[in-house]
């Protein structure tokens, strides 16, 4: 991993600790491992995606650093200041923190990727750290999908609660997203419901997006929901209610049953 990491752009050095008690990146020795390196070596920033593992293993960092964490920034102003949403991205918040050691999450969408290539940065390795671990990692289940990644795909088709069913999920939701090369999301409703995986949640306690194109397809557009794709470039939703907070921010929107207008879509993008 750390051989691909030096081609990265604009780093210098790529710090590498082998070991078994790593390779499931659980919090326990990971962040006694992050303290160990910031203290011995002097930094003064401490940074991680808002990603499932940032958020587990920064905050425990973070207290054994005795830092307050700055979490999920999508705009960095200097050294010790950042912005970050609040009340679920309706708000933007200005925090000035003035820890010696500045442990933040970034929200990955906000910023542009770095360039995988030209970068010469050198390898170092460093040693391992002991650490008890009271939590065992028992295995994981990754679920094989031919469509693009929901986190990264520049098309993203979503569903909600009005699919009703997870038959109506996969009959009118996939079908769409294959003729659109496009991922398949859905909200939290239709998640709770057992219409769709968790893994394909859409939101503020799921996955957070910034797709070209996101079809929202019987959405009603709740706050928890639009956290998670507000950010997307063009916003596409059906939904048969008028009123449907979806459309506040939709650039494009069709007042339709979506069980008619779906299939409908469908024809005209596959010609």
């Amino acid at each position: 991993m750390h051989s691909s990491s030096t081609r990265v752009s604009g780093l210098s050095k790529v710090l590498h600790a082998s070991g078994d008690k790593y390779a499931s990146s659980l919090p326990e020795p990971l962040a006694p491992l992050l303290q160990e390196l910031v203290s011995s070596k002097g930094y003064t920033h401490l940074i991680a995606g808002h990603t499932a593992v940032g958020r587990d293993v920064l905050p425990r960092a973070a207290a054994l650093l005795d830092s307050s964490q700055v979490s999920d920034i999508v705009a960095v102003h200097s050294e010790d200041t950042f912005e970050r949403p609040i009340y679920a991205g309706n708000a933007i918040a200005k925090v000035k923190t003035s820890d010696k050691i500045k442990v933040i999450t970034v929200r990955g969408t906000a910023f542009d990727k770095a360039a995988l290539e030209g970068g010469s940065a050198q390898a170092e390795a460093v040693d391992a750290k002991d650490a008890e671990s009271p939590t065992t990692f028992l295995g994981e289940k990754i679920n094989q999908s031919s469509r693009p990644d929901l986190a990264t795909a520049p098309r993203v088709v979503s569903g909600g609660r009005a699919l009703k069913s997870a038959e109506n999920f996969e009959k009118y939701i996939e079908p769409l997203a294959d003729a659109l090369n496009a991922a398949v999301g859905a909200s939290r409703a239709a998640v709770d419901a057992g219409y769709a995986d968790n893994a394909l949640q859409v939101g503020q306690t799921g996955k957070i997006i910034a797709p070209e194109l996101y079809v929202a397809v019987g959405i009603s557009g709740a706050i928890q929901h639009l956290a998670g794709m507000k950010d997307s470039k063009t916003i596409v939703a059906i939904n048969k209610d008028e009123e449907a907070p979806i459309f506040q921010i939709a650039d494009l929107g069709l007042v339709a049953d979506l069980y008619n207008a779906v299939p409908e879509l469908l024809e005209k993008v596959k010609k």
